[in-house]
């Protein structure tokens, strides 16, 4: 047998070795879009039914190298973790292991200081009006953190997983912090973070031109998330585009 297709074998054999692969990808595609915060920043995926069990990036690892083979397999039960030989960034333990713990449905939970996410966060009203059909997918279905309590430990971990019980909301606003997007899948949930991302742009810079905006009647933005929700395939369908690409041009985050 070739050296190659070992090495490939002993890949293919790591515990959820295509989840690995899917959040390497975005972890990557994160760091082009420049929505990456040096080497701070996390994101995690639950890989047993309870989401006690969850993938995360290693602490303080740029997210343009990680590989699938470099993300942690962490146990949101056992404190412990935090004084093992890879122990993670305790503040991803803190704010990823509430959310994990508390909120079931959220499998993955993307959490980045994208500008303009950041921009919008940092107003004093960091609501999303419904100003276009990017911003409408999110009417509704977004909550504001106007309580900002400094790093996110475990007790700000815990209250911020207060935040998204209701399972129609899908993205935080984290006040004077960043952004926090959960979703089914990292497909789903990546999606979702780079579509707010555009539309918080799209808002600031509207914002910018100091004249009044269009903004949605609450019946067209309601319609238009819901036809969102409702559009197939389009989050894998990204998803896998973006693997495409890295397949040919950087196939080293399948390691």
């Amino acid at each position: 047998m070739s050296i190659a297709r070992l090495q490939k074998e002993m890949l293919t054999n790591l515990p959820f070795y295509e989840e690995r692969v899917d959040l390497a990808c975005a972890f990557r595609w994160t760091a082009r879009l420049d929505m990456h915060e040096a080497v701070a920043n996390h994101f995690s995926l639950a890989v047993n039914d309870d989401g006690s069990q969850f993938l995360m990036n290693p602490n303080q690892m740029h997210f343009s190298r990680i590989k699938a083979s470099d993300l942690l397999l962490i146990d949101a039960n056992d404190p412990g973790t935090l004084s093992g030989p890879n122990a993670p960034d305790p503040t991803a333990w803190g704010l990823h292991g509430a959310i994990h713990r508390n909120v079931r449905h959220a499998r993955c939970v993307m959490h980045v200081h994208s500008i303009h996410a950041t921009v919008l966060a940092s107003l004093a009203d960091s609501t999303l009006p419904p100003i276009d059909q990017n911003s409408a997918i999110f009417f509704n279905r977004h909550v504001v953190d106007g309580h900002y309590g400094g790093l996110a430990f475990e007790e700000e971990g815990e209250r911020c997983s207060q935040l998204l019980t209701d399972p129609k909301v899908k993205v935080m606003v984290m006040g004077n912090h960043g952004v926090l997007v959960i979703g089914d899948s990292v497909a789903d949930t990546f999606n979702r973070m780079f579509y707010f991302e555009r539309a918080a742009e799209t808002y600031i810079k509207a914002l910018w031109t100091g004249r009044p905006l269009r903004v949605l009647s609450d019946e067209i933005a309601e319609k238009a998330a819901t036809e969102q929700e409702d559009y197939p395939g389009q989050a894998e369908r990204h998803l896998s585009e973006l693997k495409a690409i890295l397949d040919e041009q950087e196939p080293v985050y399948r390691h």
